[in-house]
């Protein structure tokens, strides 16, 4: 069962996490963004899902990938982001066969990660203090909207219901706006990644004390911690920030511009790349304007010099400005669409955009995914399996009674 192969059917290359086992009981996205990480590291995971519907997001399209009769498949583009390099597997919780199956897949894991509602895999028999007497070294993460704890424990939770109420939206959007998400879950996005942290943090701690331990992460915590800076500001000064658009609280200039033709992004850290802005603009008094002598000038001076950027940069295409901050240091770059963001020669460079066969079979279509940003000397990221189609993997189940399938 736990014999990690990839497609081709070679054994595949160690990574970092190699011979790790991970049980995964999540859906939606910050459970598998944390398990797919794990997956890309080298561990062999296990993605256990509901007979006939499996996770939440195969439904979230379209976009589709097309079955073999062209018809869309179980395999939305939201599902394919975050759940390659994971076996799938099918499994009724209340089915006392199908649990059988489960403990022989606990009895082989290093990891198990969840994220049902605190409390939700206690009628089955799975919460944390109802495994840990029998597999005392088992980590076991739990996911959750609010946490296993406080008033609000019990509540479900999305990404965006986080964002709300976690600070972010009041943040982000015009000022004059009304509050505004991000994008992209980045509030499941960010769980995710503390959710993968904390699972290597007690892993590295089970190797000195032999123990298992639970982990709670939530949704709502991690977004709070997200505020960082702003939250900061708000606890040192008692003035609740502010939206402010593309501008920034504390960094000043710091914000999107209309160039001739698109916008461009001018990120100033210090005085000395102000001055070399104020060069190229042909402005070079400007750097010693008293308003904007220092960066806590600017701040406190920012609609005055704004208004003076704004009719300098319009005057030249994003291309001039792009050149003459990059030969002077100064960050600098185009507000790109996704497309062009995924084209540009620098993502190419570093591997953020791979592709995989989507089926172990001869000739199957490719699956364009985002590349893992990680880069390692020795042991680097392997994508060995495509996001699995519901099920595919029911015949590697162990056997009730604890007998292990054929297949590895």
């Amino acid at each position: 069962m736990w014999e990690d192969r990839d497609p081709s059917g070679a054994t595949a290359a160690p990574g970092p996490l190699s011979g790790l086992r991970v049980l995964d009981l999540t859906r939606i996205l910050a459970g598998p963004t944390c398990t797919q990480l794990l997956g890309d590291l080298g561990a062999d995971v296990v993605k256990v899902e509901a007979p006939g519907r499996g996770d939440d997001t195969r439904g979230w399209g379209p976009p589709f990938l097309p079955g073999p009769d062209g018809t869309d498949s179980d395999r939305s583009a939201y599902f394919i982001a975050a759940n390659r390099n994971k076996r799938s597997v099918t499994l009724d919780l209340a089915d006392r066969a199908d649990r059988a199956r489960l403990d022989g897949l606990i009895e082989g894991a290093d990891v198990l990660a969840e994220n049902f509602r605190p409390g939700g895999l206690a009628k089955y028999g799975l919460a944390y203090d109802q495994l840990a007497a029998r597999h005392p070294a088992l980590i076991y993460c739990s996911i959750s909207g609010f946490g296993q704890t406080g008033p609000r424990r019990t509540e479900a939770g999305y990404d965006f219901l986080a964002q709300a109420m976690g600070g972010l939206m009041s943040l982000t959007g015009d000022a004059e706006g009304a509050p505004t998400k991000v994008g992209v879950g980045i509030t499941d996005l960010m769980c995710g990644m503390y959710a993968a942290v904390a699972i290597l943090s007690a892993l590295q701690e089970r190797t000195r004390s032999g123990h298992g331990q639970h982990i709670d992460v939530s949704l709502f915590d991690a977004q709070l911690a997200c505020l960082v800076n702003e939250a900061t500001n708000y606890l040192l000064s008692g003035a609740d920030p502010k939206r402010r658009g593309n501008e920034h609280p504390n960094i000043v200039p710091y914000r999107a511009f209309r160039a001739a033709d698109k916008h461009i992004v001018l990120t100033v850290g210090n005085d000395g790349q102000f001055a070399k802005w104020c060069e190229a603009a042909g402005l070079p008094g400007l750097a010693r304007d008293p308003r904007f002598a220092t960066n806590a000038d600017r701040v406190r001076n920012r609609d005055a010099l704004h208004a003076i950027m704004d009719e300098a940069i319009a005057a030249r295409p994003a291309a001039d400005w792009v050149a003459a901050m990059t030969a002077r240091g100064v960050p600098c770059g185009p507000v790109n669409t996704v497309a062009e963001a995924l084209a540009d020669p620098q993502a190419r460079a570093r591997g953020m955009v791979v592709s995989l066969p989507s089926s172990d079979a001869p000739g199957a279509p490719a699956i364009g995914m985002l590349g893992n940003p990680l880069k390692f000397s020795r042991t680097p990221v392997t994508y060995r399996r495509p996001p699995p189609a519901l099920g595919a993997h029911d015949a590697e189940l162990p056997k009730p009674g604890g007998g292990e399938a054929d297949g590895g």
